[in-house]
């Protein structure tokens, strides 16, 4: 009986035994063996990147008979980062703009000439498994970081700030994407704020908030239109309309809201941009020989500089447990 209870403990061991050795065997193969990339990894549903750009320029003149300032310096900057996800029928973009330009000239002084801070994000539900519909909703919130004046009669008047103004807009609609490089969002229902944080803009009821209020909201109608390719290696377009039509207030006039940016990479660091915006707010009444009119605001800059692309590229593996 004895030897008998012993041979059972004996065989109960060594399966054990053998047990272990064989997992660690599994775990040492699972461990060395060679990871491939047509069978072992899957695409990541973000997608990221975004591109920074830094152009300046410099002038000095010295008895020149043409004319013109004894000393000019402008410096120039764009920086753009966004995130795309899509898996299945969802789909979210998000996309960040930061503009900030400056300028010194012996005859005008030192002014800002670009200052911008726009974020938009858009999520859509495809409508049908192969159509290009999306039942979708879009935020967007743009405003400045700097103190910014107008020269009416050459004589400057403080106009704008950090939030003041500030545009937010929340709407709903349909968003058509043909491909990943243009779509266009409809929505004929949105709400958008205007915000004047600052005392002495709301107090001169600018950008059409009311005297001593620091907001307005309006309802109506948008539209944005974007349009992102890459025609080469070394030449890059970037465009954005928005339209908006308030429907409570003058809804003939459309506010348009417009940026072009057109980069030309020369070298593996420097590049040619050029950037065109423009923008119509029948509300903001800045313009004119007595500062008090709406106009079409133009921007327009080229210059030579540094451009750095900023591409991330990242994998998920799919590594099956040796043990279940």
């Amino acid at each position: 009986m004895k030897r008998y209870f012993i041979g059972i403990v004996f065989l109960f061991f060594s399966q054990m035994i053998f047990s272990q050795q064989e997992v660690v065997n599994t775990l040492r193969g699972e461990t060395s063996r060679t990871i491939k990339k047509d069978r072992d990894t899957l695409p990541w549903n973000w997608k990221k990147g975004g591109l920074f750009n830094l152009n300046v320029s410099q002038g000095a003149l010295s008895n020149w008979a043409a004319g013109g300032d004894n000393f000019s310096l402008s410096i120039s900057s764009y920086f753009n980062y966004y995130t795309y996800f899509k898996k299945d029928r969802h789909s979210w973009d998000n996309n960040l703009d930061f503009n900030l330009g400056y300028i010194q000239t012996t005859s005008l002084g030192s002014r800002k000439n670009d200052d911008r801070v726009d974020f938009l994000s858009k999520y859509g539900y495809k409508m049908d498994s192969v159509g290009k519909w999306y039942l979708s909703g879009l935020f967007n919130f743009r405003t400045q970081m700097f103190d910014g004046y107008t020269y009416p009669n050459g004589v400057s008047e403080f106009s704008s700030t950090i939030l003041s103004p500030a545009y937010v807009i929340l709407s709903s609609g349909f968003d058509f994407k043909p491909t990943d490089k243009f779509s266009l969002f409809l929505s004929p229902i949105t709400s958008r704020w205007v915000i004047v944080m600052n005392n002495y803009l709301s107090q001169k009821s600018l950008y059409g908030v009311d005297s001593g209020k620091h907001s307005i909201s309006q309802f109506g109608t948008f539209a944005t239109i974007n349009y992102n390719n890459t025609f080469s290696k070394n030449i890059t377009y970037k465009t954005r309309l928005d339209l908006f039509s308030n429907y409570l207030d003058n809804p003939q006039n459309i506010d348009i809201f417009m940026s072009n940016q057109l980069s030309i990479q020369v070298t593996k660091y420097f590049s040619i941009t050029y950037s065109l915006d423009l923008i119509y707010d029948d509300n903001v009444r800045l313009f004119g020989a007595y500062g008090k009119s709406p106009g079409l605001q133009l921007k327009s800059l080229i210059g030579i500089g540094f451009l750095r692309p900023l591409k991330i590229k990242r994998k998920l593996i799919d590594v099956k447990p040796a043990i279940s």
